[in-house]
């Protein structure tokens, strides 16, 4: 009797510590929430504002602002309430034991000096503006990248193309020294706080393991390295012929693009000349219309066209987590824009979808980084489906038909392009913050050299590296592009077998199909951040993250 006694006390005594241990993280969340929740706001309105405009003022308020979210992630005392309460490990509500996963590894990186961290958001808004600002000199005017990209895809003037790749890389040298000493203070920061380096911090807040990251991309190394070399080695002959060198002599400038992130035009279909003159709002605002998503008001409050000083990549932006997304784009009637719109848009419907108010604060986001990167990638590909292409364009039968084996290859080459140049940023980044001392102009090349398989210029040393925004202001994102288009071929298997059921794993398109729409909103979107984020994509699709299916839809 008196032992079952004890029992029920020690229980009485378990739940009731659960219990004020639920009340004070509640009390925590709620004014944390009061706090951030404006500074947010401004700090993505600033942004957005100072991207649109390049006014360094702009810059200013933003950096200020996230000066201030600092100072309030950085306090000890609510880091060390937070640290006792996971430890104590009492909390049974998911929804609260979710957030305060979330705020716990917000408030774990800024526990480090707020001076560094202060450094750190100066430097990156003066780079931001340094960037934003710099356009290339060619032939002594300044040109656009939209301009830059032109040429490369029109040219056959070996000297004027060589000349137009190495303005571009003319921002390097402008920048590169302030991103390596940025790269230095990210590091002090992870190394304050018991991590190896920056790069390793990043991954594992983010709720993903190194090991298994770097393992994943081995795999993809082998996965697609003999498919890619052969379609390299088709690509060298056709454009041995085009530039009227040997293959064994053609360099970057000759495939393209700034960085060959993207495909050459190597098949005969010229998709550019499918979209001249359409107006791809339009069919941006249709197509998701179609599925169900309403995104007008997205539209509405977006910055489409080009201007001066106006960044030139695209984004998205959620500014208040409420509802108002935005999006970025220097738009031209060509095919890779009609592919950035519905890229953009698609990570705009999912902010739409994770900003639901019934979502506590901290949980109006993505899962993860790479599955919004997913959604916009399923979207993204479309403007390469024939089918896609039919419906919307209003082509024939038979001119959809006459495209459709080159659309597929071009996806296909698309595809592994991109997987290969990813390879080279994702192996750049982890080798650079674990020695940013090293000969890093040679490190790019080598990496270059390897998974791109292109000709390094002959006694090239310049930091070609940092003309990559990415690496300076988006710092260990660049992986969850491809594991993006992992989640991408899932989704899109699971639409074909499970929703649409048409089994045309190379035609469908999603058109006016509203089940599409509405199983991502209740499986993917509107969850938030619910769910850790492979949990998500198992409750989505069946099964944890898999690359089997991007295999199947690009390499087998």
């Amino acid at each position: 009797m008196k032992k079952t006694l004890i029992i029920i006390t020690f229980a009485a005594l378990l739940a009731g510590c659960a219990k004020k241990d639920e009340m004070r993280l509640q009390e925590i969340i709620t004014s944390t929430e009061d706090t951030l929740r404006p500074l947010l706001k401004v700090a993505a309105l600033a942004y957005w504002n100072g991207t649109i405009t390049g006014d360094a003022a702009e810059f200013k308020k933003y950096s200020d602002a996230n000066i201030q979210v600092t100072g309030i992630l950085s306090n000890p005392e609510v880091f060390a309430e937070l640290k006792a309460i996971k430890e104590r490990g009492k909390i049974k509500d998911s929804l609260l034991n979710r957030q305060l996963t979330v705020l716990y590894n917000s408030f774990l990186a800024n526990q480090t000096d707020t001076a560094l961290l202060n450094q750190i958001i100066n430097k990156t808004s003066a780079l931001e503006l340094k960037y934003a600002e710099y356009r290339a000199n060619f032939k002594g005017k300044e040109i656009s990248d939209n301009d830059v990209e032109n040429i490369l895809q029109t040219s056959t003037d070996n000297k004027v193309l060589e000349e137009v790749w190495k303005a571009h890389k003319g921002i390097g040298p402008v920048v590169a020294s302030d991103v390596i000493e940025i790269v230095k203070l990210r590091n002090k920061v992870a190394t304050s706080l018991g991590f190896e380096n920056y790069h390793s911090m990043s991954l594992e807040l983010s709720g993903q393991n190194p090991a298994e990251i770097s393992s994943l991309f081995d795999e993809l190394d082998s996965l697609t390295r003999n498919a890619f070399a052969t379609l390299k080695g088709q690509m060298d002959s056709v454009f041995s012929v085009r530039y009227k060198v040997p293959a064994e002599e053609l360099m970057p400038w000759h495939y393209q693009g700034r960085y060959f992130q993207e495909s050459p035009k190597l098949y005969p279909v010229d998709l550019d000349s499918y979209y001249k003159g359409k107006n791809l709002e339009q069919l941006t605002s249709d197509f998701y219309m179609g599925i169900g998503i309403d995104v007008s008001k997205i539209m509405q409050n977006s910055d489409l066209y080009e201007k001066p000083k106006k960044n030139q990549h695209a984004y998205c932006t959620d500014i208040d987590n409420e509802g108002d997304v935005r999006v970025l784009c220097n738009i031209k009637d060509n095919e890779q824009w009609m592919g950035t719109m519905l890229h953009e848009f698609g990570h705009g419907v999912y902010s739409l979808g994770h900003d639901n108010p019934e979502n506590p604060f901290f949980l109006r986001g993505a899962a993860h980084t790479f599955t919004t990167e997913a959604v916009a990638m399923l979207f993204g590909r479309l403007s390469r489906n024939p089918e896609w292409m039919k419906q919307s364009l209003g082509l024939s039968q038979e001119e959809k038909d006459k495209i459709a084996s080159d659309c597929e290859k071009s996806t296909r080459l698309q595809q592994l392009v991109f997987s290969r140049w990813v390879q080279v940023v994702y192996r750049f980044e982890k080798a650079m913050y674990a020695n940013p001392d090293q000969d890093l102009n040679k490190l790019w090349w080598d990496l270059v050299e390897k998974y791109q398989m292109l000709k390094r210029p002959a006694d090239r040393n310049e930091p070609d590296w940092a003309t990559k925004i990415h690496i300076a202001l988006y710092p260990c994102y660049y992986h969850n592009y491809q594991l993006g288009e992992l989640f991408a071929s899932q989704m899109h298997y699971y639409i074909v077998d499970k929703i649409t059921k048409s089994g045309d794993y190379k035609n469908e398109c999603y058109i006016g199909n509203k089940e599409v729409g509405n199983w991502l909103k209740e499986k993917v979107f509107n969850v938030g951040m619910r769910y850790e984020w492979n949990d998500m994509i198992e409750r989505a699709t069946g099964e944890k993250l898999t690359a089997k299916y991007y295999a199947k839809q690009f390499v087998e």
